[in-house]
C-alpha cells in the first residue's frame, strides 16, 4: 500500500496551492483550473455547499481511517499490514516529494500531456479498484446475507524452498471480497470512461482512507518531522515557483476531492469545481491516527488527544478557507493545518502533564515485532 499512498500524496500536494484553490480562481476571478475564457461567479449558496462538502468529505477518511488503524495490524493478510514510517523516512519524504513533483513537471514539459495522463489513468485505475475494494470490505461483512455460502480463497507467492522459503504475498479473501472487487471495477470503468467527479471522489476517499489506516508513524517525533518537512515543502512549491500549479493543471488523476460550485444550477453535470488535495487529508490524518493509538495505549477509556487533533484539523481547514475567501487567493492548506494539528495536542499534553509520556510513546513495525517474537521463541527453545 505504500506505493498507493505515496502516489496519491505527492501529486495531491501539486494542487494549485495545496487546497487547489477551493474556489479555483485566479486573481481576476476567472477559472484557473479549467482555463475557460468566460467568467464564473459562484453563488453564496453554491460556494457554501462546495466548501462544506469538501470539509465533510475530508473528515470521513481521517475519522474512519484512524479507527481502522487501531486494529489493522491484527489482519492475517500481508497486504493489509500497516507500513511504519520512521524518523529517517520522514526526513527524506519532503526531498523525495520535491524530486517527484519536479520530475512530473519536466515530463509534462517534454512529453505529450495526453499520453502521460493516459498512463496515469490506467495506473490509478488499478490502484483505485484495489483501494476501494479494501475500503468497502468491512461494510460488506456487515450487510452480506447470512444465507449465501461464502467460499474462501488464498493468493500465495513465495520464493525459495525449505527453511529459506519466504512469503512475498499472502492474501486471503472470500466471496464478499470478490463482490467488492466487482463493484470497485464498475466504478473504475465509470471513472476511466467519463472522468465523472463522483467516481473521482469515490477513488479519492478510498485512497485517503487507506493512507490514514495503513501508514503508521512510529512516534510523535517522527510525526513532527514529517509534518514540519512537508510544511516547508508545501509553502516553497506554492509560493516560490510555478511548478506546483503547472503540474496540477496538467495532472488528471483521482488525487484530489472535488465538489461543484454550480451544482444547484446544473445538477450532476456541473463543471466548476472546488478542490482539496489528498495530501492535505492523509498527511495530517496519519498524525491524528497516531494520537488515537496513543490514547488507546493510555488505557484511560478517553480519546482526548484524538478529539483535540480532530477538532484542530477542522479549525485549520476552516481557517484556510476563510483566508482564501477573504484575500481571494488560493492557500497551501498545510501552512495552517500543521501548526494546529501539532500545537493543540502538545498544549493539552502540557496541561495534563503527559508531554513526556506522549513523546516516549513508540510503535513497533510488524516486521520488527515478528522478528522479536521469533528471537524470543528461539531463546526459549535454547533454555529448554
Amino acid at each position: 500500500m505504500a506505493d498507493v499512498n505515496q502516489g496519491s500524496v505527492l501529486p495531491s500536494e501539486t494542487s494549485p496551492p495545496a487546497l487547489d484553490g477551493l474556489n479555483a480562481t485566479d486573481s481576476n476571478g476567472t477559472d484557473a483550473v479549467n482555463a475557460t475564457v468566460a467568467k464564473f461567479v459562484a453563488t453564496p449558496e453554491g460556494t457554501a455547499l462546495a466548501y462544506g462538502s469538501l470539509v465533510f468529505m475530508a473528515l470521513l477518511p481521517i475519522f474512519f481511517g484512524a479507527l481502522r488503524s487501531v486494529s489493522c495490524g491484527k489482519s492475517k493478510n500481508s497486504s493489509d499490514m500497516p507500513e511504519t514510517i520512521t524518523g529517517r523516512d520522514a526526513a527524506r519524504f519532503p526531498i523525495i516529494a520535491s524530486c517527484t513533483l519536479f520530475g512530473l513537471y519536466l515530463f509534462f514539459k517534454v512529453f505529450s500531456q495526453e499520453y502521460i495522463n493516459l498512463l496515469l489513468s490506467m495506473y490509478f485505475f488499478v490502484l483505485g479498484i484495489l483501494a476501494l475494494s479494501h475500503t468497502m470490505s468491512p461494510f460488506m461483512n456487515r450487510i452480506f446475507p447470512a444465507n449465501i455460502p461464502i467460499k474462501q480463497y488464498q493468493l500465495l507467492f513465495t520464493q525459495g524452498s525449505g527453511e529459506t522459503k519466504e512469503e512475498i504475498v499472502n492474501y486471503e479473501f472470500d466471496t464478499k471480497d470478490m463482490i467488492c472487487l466487482v463493484i470497485s471495477t464498475v466504478v473504475g470503468v465509470w471513472y476511466i470512461l467519463k472522468k465523472h467527479w463522483i467516481a473521482n471522489n469515490l477513488f479519492g476517499l478510498a485512497f485517503a482512507l487507506n493512507g490514514v489506516e495503513l501508514l503508521h508513524l512510529n512516534n510523535i517525533s517522527t510525526g513532527c518531522i514529517l509534518l514540519g518537512g512537508l510544511f516547508v515543502y508545501d509553502v516553497f512549491w506554492v509560493f516560490g515557483t510555478n511548478v506546483m500549479v503547472t503540474v496540477a493543471k496538467s495532472f488528471e488523476a483521482p488525487i484530489k476531492l472535488v465538489f461543484p460550485q454550480d451544482l444547484l444550477e446544473k445538477g450532476l453535470g456541473a463543471s466548476q469545481f472546488a478542490m482539496l488535495g489528498l495530501g492535505d487529508i492523509v498527511i495530517p490524518g496519519i498524525f491524528i491516527a497516531l494520537l488515537l493509538r496513543f490514547d488507546v495505549s493510555l488505557k484511560k477509556n478517553t480519546r482526548t488527544y484524538f478529539h483535540t487533533s480532530f477538532l484542530a484539523y477542522i479549525f485549520g481547514l476552516g481557517l484556510t478557507i476563510w483566508v482564501m475567501h477573504t484575500f481571494k487567493h488560493a492557500q497551501p492548506a498545510l501552512l495552517y493545518l500543521v501548526p494546529v494539528c501539532i500545537g493543540f495536542p502538545v498544549v493539552v499534553a502540557l496541561l495534563k502533564g503527559e508531554l513526556t509520556e506522549m513523546f516516549r510513546y513508540e510503535e513497533v513495525s510488524a516486521e520488527d515485532a515478528a522478528a522479536a517474537k521469533e528471537e524470543t521463541t528461539q531463546v526459549e527453545k535454547k533454555d529448554k
